[in-house]
């Protein structure tokens, strides 16, 4: 087992290299925290109490519409990632307006509110690390919800079939739905418009890619007005 040095060193080396003097007293204030696959890590309307630096596993943040249950993925946070509804909520004292939940096993240094505030003051290099990270994850997610806004559905749809690369996509239609922004039934019709049309294959829990190049052009295709 790592103790906690070489776990900063392996995933976050940048914290070890640096000299920062209030580099040393975030790495001391933090704690090792294990967090199980579908663990709540927040949910709507709860006070941050802490920062988090995940070193392995995925949280997977989401909104969900409280009339009709439906499920929107904003953005996972993954291995040297930190999340940007956190550090949105430490810097505005506001609640959460969204859920985490461990979407695999998590492993992640946490760090008190109070030790994230006392860190921001004493390190220059800790603040940058910090505003960074919320600047790119916030511009991810205001690309997210573009996508979901301007884009038709066989766009989201095909890009959530194409993300992994993969021949065979392991997902439920309901899990694609949730990448997509919409709802199950929606995405069933238009998995099977293109299962018609020669596109996929449709089987009991994964969809096969049969012609990629058709997938990639409706991606890049401008929504008709």
């Amino acid at each position: 087992m790592k103790n906690n040095h070489e776990l900063w060193a392996t995933h976050f080396p940048q914290f070890i290299e640096n000299k920062d003097k209030g580099v040393d007293f975030l790495m001391d204030a933090s704690s090792l925290v294990k967090l199980p696959a579908g663990k709540q890590v927040f949910y709507p309307g709860s006070v941050c109490e802490n920062y988090l630096l995940v070193l392995d596993g995925v949280v997977k943040v989401q909104l969900m519409a409280a009339d009709t249950g439906r499920e929107i993925l904003l953005y996972h946070v993954r291995s040297g990632d930190s999340c940007v509804l956190t550090t949105s909520c430490l810097l505005s004292g506001d609640s959460y307006p969204a859920e985490g939940i461990a979407e695999i096993d998590v492993t992640a240094f946490a760090m008190s509110s109070q030790a994230f505030y006392r860190c921001i003051e004493l390190s220059a290099f800790f603040r940058e690390f910090v505003f960074k990270n919320f600047s790119s994850r916030l511009s991810n997610i205001i690309s997210r919800m573009e996508s979901v806004v301007f884009e038709t559905i066989d766009q989201r749809i095909c890009k959530a079939l194409l993300a992994s690369g993969d021949k065979v996509i392991a997902k439920t239609h309901q899990e694609l739905a949730y990448e997509s922004g919409t709802a199950r039934e929606v995405v069933s019709r238009h998995l099977k418009n293109f299962e018609n049309i020669g596109w996929v294959s449709l089987k009991r829990g994964t969809v096969d890619i049969i012609n990629r190049e058709a997938l990639i052009k409706a991606c890049n295709k401008s929504e008709e007005t």
